[in-house]
């Protein structure tokens, strides 16, 4: 008799990321001969820019494929540091950062080098859909704090106070967010600051991965430069995948207190020993020089964003926030629910309604309950227009074909 193979409990508990699945849904459907639009991919759709590639090309030719420092190289630490100085006006030492193989394991390794069991980490929603699963896996418990649109889909300081506890270890920040496209200014993270500088006990993750797709005035603004006071339980994780199109080559890095950043390198030794000697190559070269691919990308973004938000805007019982960064809009489909398809089937979810689109118009998006906001559906709008222009035509379709029984 075979015997049962047992799972650990930390991977029963996780599930699958609801983007990845949604893209795999696509690659089959693809493969099938059926017209998808995907608007579910959470990357540029531009190529890497030139002179990055052959930063790349030349750590190969020059023998540079040998393991590196475990926590980065100096010369991409050195570039790290700098990016954060011209950017926020903060200074790390080269021992306060580390690099890893993207943002998403830089966050995972640090929720696993702090969190034991029971502890406690603030999630806002709509959060990007690995927080929670991150957190259970690390057996830690996610205490989701619900953000509604009509505070800007942004933490609030009194749902924040009301959610801290003597077992809160962390509160994640995602700003700009993904799936909104919210980010907080200066006054707001002060203001969220003042709250935290009364629970010395609680670290604060701030994701900044879409931080230079931005289409305010000024820049986007990090909360150790609003409060310097919570620069010792300030994690800051950013990355180049999105900014430089750089997402297949996996150079994430954080910044923060040195036994922090620490603790991650050790669990990186026994992990991965360190990233890809050639990525980091290539990620120095994409912070430290010329930067006019991040400006001339960001322009598009913002074209397509101004164009995205207009299409949906004009179809009936659909309205979207515009984003101030990110390839996101996040859109409320709550007056769609409750109507009929032409077949007679109810759409009862906003599952339902994303699973509408896609087997009646062929148009992909991620249900909004994935990132713990039932009622919406992202869109990624990185892609070409005439490909959004087709897409929300067909959404358009879509939604007029529905009526309330």
């Amino acid at each position: 008799m075979r015997t049962a193979q047992r799972v650990a409990q930390r991977v029963a508990r996780v599930k699958p990321s609801p983007s990845t699945a949604a893209a795999q849904r696509v690659r089959e459907l693809k493969a099938q001969g059926r017209d998808i639009l995907d608007l579910t991919v959470g990357e540029p759709d531009f190529d890497t820019p030139d002179h990055v590639k052959d930063a790349a090309i030349a750590a190969i030719r020059q023998g540079d494929t040998k393991y590196t420092p475990v926590n980065g190289t100096p010369q991409l630490r050195a570039a790290i540091a700098d990016t954060f100085e011209r950017r926020h006006g903060l200074r790390y030492p080269t021992d306060g950062i580390t690099v890893g193989g993207g943002a998403k394991q830089i966050i995972f390794l640090a929720l696993a080098a702090t969190l034991d069991a029971g502890d406690e980490v603030v999630i806002p929603a709509p959060y990007w859909v690995s927080y929670p699963d991150m957190v259970l896996a690390n057996d830690g418990t996610p205490v989701i704090v619900p953000c509604p649109e009509t505070d800007g889909f942004k933490l609030t300081p009194q749902r924040l106070e009301s959610a801290i506890t003597a077992r809160t270890r962390w509160v994640i920040l995602n700003t700009p967010g993904n799936p909104t496209g919210a980010a907080y200014t200066a006054d707001e993270l002060r203001a969220l600051a003042d709250v935290l500088l009364a629970h010395p006990h609680v670290r604060v993750l701030t994701d900044e991965i879409y931080d230079e797709i931005w289409y305010e005035p000024g820049q986007a603004t990090s909360l150790a430069a609003v409060e310097p006071r919570l620069t010792d339980r300030v994690f800051l994780t950013n990355g180049v995948s999105k900014a430089y199109a750089m997402t297949g080559w996996r150079i994430g890095y954080g910044a923060g207190p040195a036994e922090l950043v620490t603790a991650i390198n050790t669990l990186q030794s026994q992990i991965s020993s360190c990233p890809s000697s050639i990525s980091q190559a290539a990620a120095t070269a994409a912070l430290t020089g010329d930067q006019e691919f991040v400006r001339r990308t960001v322009a598009v973004y913002r074209a397509r964003r101004d164009l995205t938000i207009n299409l949906l805007g004009d179809i009936p019982d659909l309205s979207c926030t515009p984003p101030s960064g990110g390839f996101y809009a996040f859109v409320n489909c709550a007056a769609q629910l409750g109507k009929r398809t032409p077949s007679g089937d109810e759409l009862r979810t906003d599952e339902d309604f994303a699973a509408y689109l896609l087997e009646s118009q062929h148009v992909a998006v991620i249900h909004g309950a994935a990132y713990g906001s039932p009622g919406y559906f992202r869109v990624s709008f990185a892609t070409r227009d005439d490909v959004l222009t087709e897409a929300c035509e067909r959404i358009g379709r879509a939604c007029a074909a529905l009526s309330f029984p």
